[in-house]
């Protein structure tokens, strides 16, 4: 009888046992999960502010009277904040859960937009603008790191597509610039719309919680190689990321000054939108066929300099908008690449990988921005633009290098 007694004790305790994990298992799936679209979001953001600050600044040189040199300057700043953040931040963010870290920059990056919206200092603009630079460089790493971490599974594909999203932001960014200073609402409108994207994306990321989203792909050699970290790799990523991302800055920040002092054309604000519009569709397919990411991004560095020749030469607005077109399919490669290639030799520090990508970004974005600027003072705004393809020799050597470590 005791023996009956204790048996029914125990089948009732094994029958609550497998109710409360049915109800477990049931909570994880009703549970929505939207962490993926925050980050994207994000992201999206980080690109509407880059292509609106690039469509804003002929504006601002113009109100603050600068020089083509001072507005390199200008641009550069952010840029070389981009560089600091990773430098700064990639270790932390790395040992710390990666959702309070970028809940902590979003704050941040607010308070550094609604700064910039209301100052009339020079001074107190630029310090804005550089923590502008700071947390969007410190967003976009850190969330790709967390996309890539959540979803162990389908992480190389939605790092490839999120990059997109970036295009995408840069894209709409000029056209909403032209719009809104069409209708005398001034430049510093992007900072308040910049502002109002990060409380809601804040919001979004302390609702959506942290934690994976997908079993651990612990036999999908493609994501990761375990815990190897392949220094060499990721610093070759870097040079060619460096160079790519310098010569981006120095023709989306002065092609808008390209048609307005050099072809003497409006078309500058399309143009820009353009090049950031064939960028999506270029990041999609290499997201789509992320396996042939080392023959995709070798072709790009090849493709960039042979359509900036005849580009750089052109006298006429509407040859060089319908280059804008290989141009952007070229460059819009490039990124998703680099980092398709870099996740195998990331192993488990994912962040830090990125990191030392986005601060080679920064490195480049300052120095060939401010570059661009001198030598378009000195020499004019074509042979500044076609120097900056020249470089493209050693991303190629690069390339070439890393496709065989990966």
């Amino acid at each position: 009888m005791v023996q009956l007694e204790a048996f029914v004790r125990i089948e009732i305790l094994e029958r609550r046992s497998y109710i409360c994990k049915g109800c477990i298992c049931m909570n994880k799936k009703t549970k929505k999960d939207f962490l993926w679209i925050i980050l994207f979001l994000i992201v999206f953001i980080n690109g509407f502010e880059a292509g609106g600050y690039q469509a804003s600044l002929w504006t601002i040189g113009k109100d603050f009277d600068l020089s083509m040199t001072s507005m390199g300057l200008y641009a550069a700043m952010e840029l070389f904040a981009t560089m600091l953040a990773p430098i700064l931040l990639g270790g932390w963010a790395d040992r710390s859960e990666k959702n309070k870290c970028i809940s902590l920059m979003l704050i941040i990056q607010i308070s550094a937009a609604v700064l910039a919206f209301l100052t009339t200092s020079n001074n107190i603009f630029l310090v804005s603008v550089f923590f502008l630079g700071l947390t969007t460089s410190a967003l976009q790493f850190i969330s790709i790191a967390a996309l890539a971490d959540a979803y162990p599974i389908s992480g190389g594909k939605k790092v490839a597509y999120i990059t997109t999203m970036y295009a995408s932001g840069a894209l709409v960014a000029p056209l909403v610039v032209d719009f809104y200073l069409r209708h005398n609402l001034g430049w510093r409108t992007l900072f308040a719309i910049l502002a109002a994207g990060s409380i809601l994306t804040l919001t979004g990321i302390v609702l959506s919680g942290s934690g994976k989203r997908e079993a651990n792909a612990a036999s999908d050699s493609s994501q990761s190689s375990g815990d190897v970290f392949v220094l060499s790799g990721i610093l070759l990523l870097g040079v060619i990321m460096c160079i790519y991302v310098g010569f981006e800055n120095g023709f989306t920040f002065f092609v808008d000054t390209l048609f307005t002092d050099v072809l003497k054309s409006s078309g500058g604000k399309f143009a820009l939108s353009l090049f950031w519009a064939v960028m999506i569709p270029s990041r999609f397919l290499v997201g789509r066929f992320s396996g042939h990411a080392k023959k995709i991004l070798i072709g790009a560095i090849v493709a960039i300099p042979c359509t900036m020749l005849p580009l750089s030469a052109s006298a006429n607005p509407a040859v060089v908008m319908l280059l804008c077109v290989p141009l952007g399919l070229a460059s819009g490669a490039i990124y998703p690449s680099v980092l398709t290639i870099m996740l195998p030799l990331a192993g488990k520090r994912t962040a830090t990988a990125t990191g030392i990508i986005t601060s080679a970004t920064g490195i480049g974005g300052v120095v060939f921005t401010a570059m661009t600027g001198y030598m378009a003072d000195l020499w004019g705004m074509r042979f500044a633009m076609l120097a900056l393809v020249s470089f493209f020799a050693i991303s190629l050597l690069a390339a070439l290098i890393v496709t065989r470590k990966a």
